[in-house]
């Protein structure tokens, strides 16, 4: 895992170097091992690295082959590397290291734009054709890698966090009023190519983009998942799609251990996390390292999952470590969490992966996650509610369950001048409903959150706080063909059981009962959902921030009377109202700062 950068020029200077430098400094978390620039005419790249596959210098970037007059900057890892890399050489192919990154610099050679479909992986990379001067920038299936973009007329930037581009200046820093209805409703996910930010845009999963040297371009989406039924496996049976789904996760698991340094695991205590473990101890792993945190109690909300987390490390014998985190470590945390968002993140699980990312970077530098497993099989409580929805009314209903409010409330947050004329949000959901594909009202909102939501919250969350500490974060739950076998799984059986219904039961026999029979838990950081003390001290102090004031987006009335009452004020799913207005203002200020 890595950080990479780069420049194209179209107005017929060289790229600048001391922007490249800037935007590769400004993501040396992401890659601590070595860095490198790598500069030509009009094009330059930057790039940090996480050494995993081939630690040598041979595996050092940005990558250049002079024979075929390719260079590469690459973040994230091609789990099949080895199988192409044979392919490649019966191809005629020579290699000079062992990296998966030479293995995307030849695939392209030999592929082009299509060699994507040939990687299985979590991916971002940029590709400079010397001949023609084009950039290629790819991404992987779902997003997993994240990619930046700051174009203008006469350049383009790019990089792996928002806040490298904003180093290397010239940014449109103001506020997206598109993007900011995003934040307000779908629940602070604001979908691709926007960002909060006018100037800075991302590259959408699935997608290849090809940049000629004139800074013309065109996008190629590569991949889009069926959640229809298959005609192919109309008779088969729940039974078979258990078997189906286990041998699925097994694979993926599987591939997840593709790693020249040792993989551990975030073990949360829940199913996702605890069958991930017991198909590793079932594919023969001892001594595997396991990782599980917790923080004290507050407002009568436990902070820990210790007792799950615990049964599952003892019954398969893993070298388990518990992370109790202590409140004084709270409060520097949040701030630390904020800093490391590409963009603003108002899920509390932040703060807790960001504080066991830290922990975890002490001991290993790969591990595997459960994230998704929610989003792909159904395990949220606002999908059991569209069962049986028309699909015609489906929109209505799901953003009932899921908005953090309607847009005819938005004037009770937002002061008006920041209220888009048009309802953003719900004509996004409308177009992502409406695209063929998703059979029924369960089957649009699972594809929608697996390739949206999913997308720009969790997935980007762990991404963003595990890379704040030079720690890999695999997510087997996201392997692309397990994610495409369950988008063919009758929503019935995702949502049986009170959700995830098919995948429990795959998992009986292998984790233990309690965990499957277990209330659905959450990575829990009780002082943010419950604010109190210093922590609303810290709300209070960035929705009064000068900045903030200045910014003027929030109602003072509004704002007040959430401060008087900081725990009443719950969105749809739940989530402390008032932590959400805050976090934005929190994340705002520290893109000034770093802009300044």
């Amino acid at each position: 895992m890595c950080g990479l950068a780069g420049e194209v020029r179209f107005d017929g200077r060289r790229a600048d170097v001391a922007a490249l430098d800037r935007m590769t400094a400004c993501q040396r978390h992401r890659g601590p091992d070595g860095d490198g620039l790598w500069v030509r005419g009009p094009v330059g790249l930057g790039h940090c690295r996480l050494s995993i596959i081939d630690l040598s210098e041979r595996g050092a970037q940005p990558m250049t082959d002079p024979h075929l007059g390719l260079t590469v900057v690459f973040n994230g890892i091609v789990y099949n590397h080895r199988q192409l890399r044979a392919e490649l050489e019966r191809a005629g192919h020579r290699f000079f290291s062992t990296s998966d990154t030479e293995v995307v610099l030849k695939a392209h050679a030999q592929w082009g734009t299509a060699c994507v479909e040939h990687f299985l992986g979590m991916f971002a990379f940029a590709v400079v054709e010397h001949a023609t001067g084009r950039v290629v920038l790819g991404r992987d299936r779902l997003g997993i890698k994240p990619l930046y973009v700051d174009s203008r007329p006469d350049r383009l930037r790019f990089a792996s966090t928002l806040q490298a581009l904003v180093s290397a200046g010239g940014v449109d820093t103001s506020i997206d009023r598109t993007a900011l209805a995003h934040y307000m409703t779908f629940h602070s996910v604001v979908p691709a190519p926007l960002t909060i930010l006018s100037g800075v845009r991302k590259l959408p999963p699935a997608t290849v983009r090809v940049v000629d040297a004139d800074g013309t371009s065109r996008d190629t989406v590569y991949w889009r998942p069926e959640f229809t039924r298959d005609p192919g496996r109309a008779d088969w049976t729940s039974r078979d799609w258990e078997e189906a789904l286990l041998g699925a996760l097994r694979t993926a698991v599987e591939r997840r251990m593709v790693s020249d340094v040792p993989v551990g695991v975030l073990l949360s205590g829940g199913i996702d996390s605890s069958l991930v473990v017991a198909l590793l101890a079932e594919q023969g792993q001892t001594g595997l390292a396991t990782f599980s945190i917790g923080f004290e109690s507050a407002g009568g909300e436990s902070g820990d999952e210790f007792e799950y987390s615990t049964l599952v490390a003892e019954r398969f014998s893993t070298d388990h470590h518990r992370i109790p985190i202590d409140d004084s470590r709270l409060l520097p945390g949040i701030d630390a969490a904020v800093a490391a968002m590409s963009e603003p993140m108002v899920s509390h699980d932040c703060v807790a992966f960001y504080l066991l990312a830290q922990e975890v970077s002490r001991h290993v530098k790969v591990v595997q996650s459960g994230q998704g497993a929610d989003e792909v099989l159904g395990g949220y409580d606002w999908y059991p509610p569209l069962a049986g929805v028309p699909r015609d009314d489906a929109v209505e209903a799901y953003s009932r369950v899921f908005f953090d409010r309607r847009w005819t409330a938005m004037g009770e947050v937002l002061e008006p001048e920041w209220i888009p004329d048009a309802n953003a949000p719900t004509a996004f959901v409308t177009q992502q409903f409406a695209a063929p594909g998703a059979e029924t009202a369960v089957d649009a909102a699972l594809r929608n959150d697996t390739t949206i939501m999913l997308v720009d919250d969790p997935v980007k969350r762990v991404d963003n706080m595990t890379m704040a500490w030079g720690l890999e974060a695999r997510v087997p739950f996201l392997d692309h063909e397990l994610v495409e076998l369950a988008g063919r799984i009758p929503p019935e059986l995702k949502l049986a059981d009170g959700g995830k219904g098919v995948l429990k039961r795959a998992a009986r026999g292998l984790v233990p009962d309690a965990v499957i029979d277990r209330t659905k838990g959450y990575f829990p950081v009780p002082a943010i959902r419950q604010l109190g003390g210093p922590y609303l001290e810290r709300v209070r102090d960035a929705l009064s921030d000068p900045a903030a004031k200045r910014r003027g987006l929030f109602r003072s009335e509004t704002v007040e009377r959430m401060l008087r009452e900081p725990n009443a004020i719950r969105t749809t799913l739940g989530s402390n109202a008032l932590w959400q207005l805050a976090l934005l203002e929190m994340w705002l200020q520290k893109v000034e700062d770093l802009a300044r």
